[in-house]
């Protein structure tokens, strides 16, 4: 039973970074070919740098990455780095950890090798229902995958164009756009409300190869 079709696909080269639009892409169980292949670490925790600590790290969700060629079995190509301000930096530079810790504040080194034990930091507004409130807490990841990576669980996520429509029927004045849940793929023509929380436990078929087994809703994230 076809229950949509895909209107856009999207891969964030560095994790807590704007991405790219994709035309095509190359998916393995690792995912889609490059997505969140970089993260930044902190130099002086080990930690991954993190919008989800917006606190620590304003502005980093502004940012965008983009590969200077695509990626392949050869190797992770090197990215171009978009700050908010338009500025422009090449993952290449032999600069670009200097120039980048110089305008985040922090001693930060880019990289392209999960930690063995990933943590991140998460800061939880004061919101019913999370399971802290107003409090940083240390958070591991990538337990989705079937090893280590950058992705926060899974390495695909998914939204619906319904779910987004059904938001924002449910709060006017709030944007709820694609690109802050940063989805890999956007699904448009479901059924009204939220047809994704129908999905879990079963897998859904994109294009002729491609399998999806659907593990769990996305948690709300204060990233949103």
């Amino acid at each position: 039973m076809a229950v949509g079709t895909v209107a856009e696909m999207w891969r964030y080269p560095v994790k807590s970074m704007q991405g790219e639009s994709l035309e095509a892409a190359d998916v393995t169980e690792s995912g889609i070919a490059g997505d969140r292949a970089y993260a930044l670490i902190d130099q002086a925790t080990g930690k991954i740098a993190s919008a989800k600590n917006p606190r620590k790290w304003p502005g980093l969700l502004r940012w965008s990455a983009v590969f200077l060629a695509a990626p392949s079995g050869g190797g992770i190509p090197p990215v171009r780095v978009t700050l908010a301000d338009g500025t422009s930096l090449a993952s290449n530079e032999q600069s670009f950890d200097e120039r980048v810790s110089k305008i985040l504040g922090r001693d930060v080194a880019l990289t392209s090798v999960p930690l063995a034990s990933p943590v991140l930091e998460e800061y939880w507004p004061d919101i019913d229902g999370l399971a802290h409130r107003e409090t940083v807490t240390d958070e591991g990841f990538s337990a989705g995958t079937p090893s280590p990576s950058f992705f926060d669980f899974s390495a695909i996520h998914l939204v619906t164009t319904s779910t987004l429509a059904a938001l924002s029927r449910a709060h006017p004045e709030g944007r709820f756009e694609p690109c802050r849940f940063r989805p890999n793929l956007l699904i448009t023509g479901t059924a009204d409300g939220f047809p994704e929380n129908n999905w879990v436990g079963r897998q859904v078929r994109i294009g002729a190869d491609v399998v999806l087994d659907i593990v769990i809703p996305c948690a709300r994230c204060v990233m949103t």
